[in-house]
C-alpha cells in the first residue's frame, strides 16, 4: 500500500471520528452521526474530485473507505460514557484530519495535472470543506469561517512548505508528506493555544 493511500485512509477515519463527535455534541441520533461522519470524511475530497474532473469519484466502490466511516462512528458510540470534553476531542481529531487531508489533497491535485497553486488549493479544499459541511449540519459556526481560528491558514502554510520542499530539496515524497502533516497539525494546535488570529477585514 502506497504511503499516500495510508495517509488518505487515516484521514478518512480521523475525520469520520471528528464528524461523529460533532454529531454527538449536537445531540443527533446514530443515523445522523453516520451522515455527519460521512460528509466530514468525504465532503472535501468529493469537491476536489469534481473540480479536477476525476471520474469516478475516488471513494466510489471503495469498501475500505466506507468501512472506516462506519468504524469511526462505532468507536465514537462505544466511548460515549468516557468522553467528557467534546470540544477538546473534536479539536485534536479535526487537527489531525486537517494535516492528513492537506497532504493528500495536494498530492492528488498534482497527480491529476494541477499546477502548484491549484494543487495547494485542492489541498486546502480537501482538508476544510468536509468539516465546513459537518459544522453546518450540526448547527455549529463553521470552523473554516470562525473568527480567531487559523484553520484554512494552517492548511495553506503547511501545504506551501510541502510544495517548496518537494520542489527545491532532494527528499523522499513520503518524508515531504509527513512533514506537511506534522506542520499543519502543529500550526493548528499552537495557534489555538496562543490565540493567534488573522486581522479583521
Amino acid at each position: 500500500m502506497k504511503f499516500l493511500t495510508i495517509i488518505t485512509y487515516t484521514g478518512i477515519f480521523v475525520f469520520a471520528l471528528a464528524g461523529a463527535f460533532k454529531a454527538r455534541g449536537a445531540k443527533l441520533d446514530v443515523f445522523g452521526g453516520l451522515v455527519v461522519a460521512f460528509v466530514s470524511a468525504y465532503g472535501g475530497g468529493t469537491l476536489r474530485d469534481l473540480l479536477l474532473g476525476v471520474r469516478p469519484l475516488t471513494w466510489m466502490n471503495d469498501n475500505l473507505a466506507i468501512g472506516l466511516v462506519f468504524a469511526g462512528t462505532f468507536v465514537t458510540f462505544l466511548v460515549k460514557d468516557r468522553v467528557n470534553n467534546f470540544r477538546r476531542t473534536i479539536f485534536f481529531t479535526d487537527a489531525m484530519g486537517l494535516g492528513l487531508f492537506t497532504a493528500a489533497g495536494i498530492e492528488v491535485g498534482s497527480l491529476y495535472g494541477a499546477n502548484e497553486v491549484y494543487s495547494l488549493t485542492m489541498g486546502v479544499i480537501t482538508a476544510t470543506f468536509g468539516g465546513l459541511i459537518a459544522d453546518i449540519f450540526c448547527g455549529y459556526p463553521p470552523m473554516l469561517l470562525r473568527k480567531g481560528e487559523l484553520y484554512a491558514t494552517a492548511s495553506a502554510i503547511g501545504g506551501t512548505v510541502f510544495i517548496l520542499i518537494n520542489k527545491y530539496l532532494i527528499t523522499s515524497k513520503n518524508l515531504d508528506l509527513t512533514i506537511c502533516v506534522i506542520l499543519v497539525v502543529a500550526i493548528r494546535i499552537y495557534s489555538k493555544r496562543k490565540r493567534l488570529t488573522l486581522p479583521e477585514i
